[in-house]
């Protein structure tokens, strides 16, 4: 019951008890306290109690109703800080929160450790939570979502999961991100840095790609090569081979593929200059310079860089030379795979 109806409920039953009372007896009755008179009318000390009763109510309604509304302003901020922890928790950077009520706490402070993953969409939601649920979906679904937009480029750590797909996702439609990512990839995750070299490399020429050397690896140099010889023309020159070559970590096979791609490019005077002081600064070209000289027919050279070498190294490579000596139409593809030729037995 409201306290204002309680109140008038009150005073109109002790106006009808005291009427009733002033009709039956409408006398005084005197009473002495201390030396003081109090002379009243019968009917008003009927009512005084009823009064006094009145008061003690008011004020006990008064200090619960007080107590109540403390606590439900608990609930009401506990709800909010509940709301906010969903927040953090479905974007994947949980947060630590403070709780009033232990009845909330117990259970909540899981979310400051954990991470949601939405299945589907639930209705019902604050709006609050359903824009993030609704940019979380598109996110995944491989849509980029442009966080300075939607005022949130602050709120994602550079590891978070959802700020790395979406980083992905917009190297698939932004071809100048991706030169981005080139030019400072200190400040992406490793996942961004791979992709957008991985997208650079299928699309760019060597033109482009030579002021970025440093930054690419075997895999994806070796993706650029692939498309050397086609259509398009790729930019390959002696200079910038050099420049990748001196910048990357190559094994055997890497040279070996060089090797098979830059002799349908270079002169074969420029290939054998190349992988000469290739195999010199490095021993696991060896094998991409052995195969160069098969290819050019140059079996008198072939002898003398054997004879230099010890006799258990490059076996397959000196079975082919002496095969080569007595028949010489045979070709390297012939009796080796040149996938193999690092492969020894």
């Amino acid at each position: 019951m409201r306290i204002g109806l309680y109140i008038f409920a009150t005073l109109t039953l002790a106006a009808i008890v005291g009427a009733f009372v002033y009709t039956v007896n409408p006398n005084n009755y005197l009473l002495e306290v201390t030396g003081i008179h109090f002379n009243l009318p019968v009917a008003v000390w009927i009512i005084l109690p009823m009064l006094l009763l009145l008061v003690f109510t008011i004020i006990h309604m008064l200090f619960y109703g007080f107590k109540n509304y403390l606590k439900l302003k608990k609930w009401q901020r506990d709800a909010a800080t509940l709301d906010d922890a969903f927040y953090w928790s479905l974007i994947n950077e949980p947060k630590d929160q403070k709780y009033a009520l232990d009845e909330i706490k117990n259970s909540a402070m899981l979310l400051s450790k954990a991470s949601i993953d939405m299945k589907e969409n639930v209705e019902g939601l604050n709006s609050r939570l359903t824009k993030i649920i609704n940019l979380i979906q598109k996110i995944k679904s491989g849509e980029y979502v442009d966080l300075k937009e939607h005022k949130m480029t602050k709120l994602f750590s550079e590891n978070n999961p959802l700020l790395i797909q979406n980083r992905l996702n917009r190297l698939e439609s932004d071809k100048e991100f991706v030169e981005e990512v080139m030019k400072s990839p200190s400040l992406f995750s490793k996942a961004v840095q791979k992709k957008a070299l991985e997208i650079f490399a299928a699309r760019e020429t060597f033109y482009k790609a030579r002021k970025y050397a440093k930054t690419f690896d075997a895999k994806n140099f070796k993706a650029m090569l692939k498309r050397v010889g086609g259509t398009e023309d790729m930019g390959l020159s002696v200079e910038i081979l050099n420049e990748f070559v001196e910048g990357l970590k190559l094994e055997c096979s890497d040279f070996v593929y060089i090797a098979s791609i830059t002799k349908k490019q270079f002169t074969p005077d420029q290939n054998l200059a190349l992988f000469k002081k290739y195999q010199q600064n490095n021993l696991k070209a060896q094998n991409a310079y052995l195969y160069l000289l098969f290819e050019y027919e140059l079996l008198e050279e072939v002898g003398k860089y054997l004879e230099e070498q010890n006799e258990s190294e490059f076996i397959k490579f000196r079975a082919l030379y002496e095969l080569k000596q007595e028949h010489k139409k045979y070709k390297l593809e012939d009796l080796i795979e040149v996938d193999t030729v690092c492969n020894e037995a």
